[in-house]
């Protein structure tokens, strides 16, 4: 089948074009041809393929027109100001459509609302196959691919690249078990200090210091475990680049469990919302729908002390002698800010991570005289985050609505740092975060 063949080309194929195109070894335009000879000509129309023979040819098209639209702009004077020159002459199927067009009916055909260049959905979670979130014998959430070929697509080939796109998806498949917990509370009915709640945020929590050990393994593995920082600094992250010139590159910061999270839990930065909209258009129909529905309700902890009668601005001027009565009063305080604590731990881990693969190296280069790279930025997330604006974004998580129990409770962990086993509140089973067969 045809659509077989071209996937056996991205896996195959593709990888070893940019890498020699990337040492120089071959001009960019081997890979200009080779698509127009061999890819691109073959394509069926997007109204012939049912919705998962879509998102996979999306998957594919998304790594062509990441890698060609790259090798246009490193090596074309002006290409990066004018990025949409970089698809010029290549075309798509028997009709010959310009390759936008017929990546914009791809991504529409798909039915998912997906942005009309590559995107977080398709390169990661789609790309990556079903991961499942389980504690002890129970899947507390799965988060499918779809492909079932064990494979992950990349852009050159290499297992630090297969690593990254894995962790990421790993870290997604937890927070959505932990959102698939908290999201109940969120009913009217619900007590949010009741046996059951309880639960959930105890198990929630654990699953947020897993995620947070997921990332601390990472960043403490070597370089050839885990992703040597100059790979992620000028190979990987420089196929994020723009398709035209005011759109969102694929990141990160597009989790949408992560964003959700903030919301459910809250954050203490006024113009959170106002960001988190910008990057509405690289979010699929379905999670800009879920967002916006988080963003006009009251955050789980401000439920909760609407309903204990409790001001927040009296908790936040409280003496340790009154907050000590109060926890007494109603002990699922403890576990709600054992929840708030770790997800701001998690957001710690993340920013580390950040540091370690990006601001410290580029601190380092531009302390050396070395500069910065020219197409992606790395003194910045590819959507602009800076290292200060995460910084200021870790802060905010931090100081949370519950934030002044800070001295009549402590955060413990459940995370065994020898083993990166986590415990359930039980203590009797394990998170397990795998690929499913």
């Amino acid at each position: 089948m045809e659509l077989e063949r071209i996937g056996t080309w991205i896996l195959d194929e593709l990888p070893g074009l940019n890498r020699a195109i990337l040492a120089g070894e071959a001009p960019p335009d081997v890979l200009v041809d080779a698509l127009g000879r061999d890819v691109l000509p073959g394509l069926p129309r997007p109204e012939r393929l049912d919705q998962l023979e879509a998102q996979r040819l999306l998957v594919h098209l998304g790594f062509v027109g990441a890698s060609v639209a790259r090798h246009f702009q490193e090596r074309t004077p002006g290409g990066k100001e004018e990025p949409q020159r970089a698809f010029d002459g290549l075309s798509a199927g028997d009709a010959a459509v310009p390759f936008p067009a017929y990546f914009t009916a791809l991504a529409d055909h798909t039915g998912t609302g997906h942005y009309h260049r590559d995107s977080y959905a398709s390169l990661v979670r789609w790309n990556v196959g079903t991961i499942q979130v389980c504690l002890g014998d129970e899947v507390l959430a799965s988060l499918p691919g779809v492909f079932d070929d064990g494979r992950i697509r990349s852009y050159t080939g290499t297992p630090a690249e297969e690593r990254f796109f894995a962790l990421v998806k790993r870290s997604e498949a937890i927070e959505l078990a932990v959102n698939n917990l908290l999201e109940p509370l969120a009913g009217a009915d619900c007590r949010l200090d009741s046996e059951d709640a309880v639960l959930r945020l105890r198990t929630s929590a654990t699953l947020l210091e897993a995620m947070r050990h997921l990332f601390l393994t990472f960043a403490a593995l070597p370089a050839d475990q885990s992703m040597p920082a100059e790979h992620f600094m000028d190979v990987f992250r420089q196929f994020a680049v723009h398709w035209l010139p005011d759109d969102i590159p694929p990141s990160g910061a597009l989790d949408p469990e992560a964003l959700k999270r903030d919301f459910l839990l809250g954050i203490a930065l006024p113009d959170y919302a106002r960001h988190v909209r910008r990057l509405f258009p690289a979010l699929l129909a379905e999670e800009r729908t879920a967002l916006e529905a988080l963003m006009v309700q009251p955050t789980l902890p401000q439920r909760l002390l609407t309903a204990l009668e409790v001001d927040a601005a009296a908790l936040a001027t409280a003496d340790p002698a009154d907050l000590g009565r109060l926890v007494s009063r109603v002990p699922a305080l403890a576990d709600w800010y054992a929840l708030l604590n770790a997800h701001a731990r998690a957001a710690g881990a993340h920013l580390m991570l950040s540091k370690k693969f990006l601001f410290k190296p580029q601190t380092q280069r531009d302390l050396a005289g070395q500069g910065d790279q020219r197409l992606v930025s790395n003194r910045s997330g590819t959507t602009g985050m800076t290292e200060t604006f995460l910084e200021r974004l870790t802060r905010a998580r931090r100081e949370h609505l519950l934030a002044p129990l800070r001295p009549v409770l402590s955060g413990e962990t459940t995370a065994n740092p020898s083993t990166g086993a986590v415990r359930s509140p039980s203590g009797t089973a394990a998170v397990a975060v795998t690929l499913a067969a």
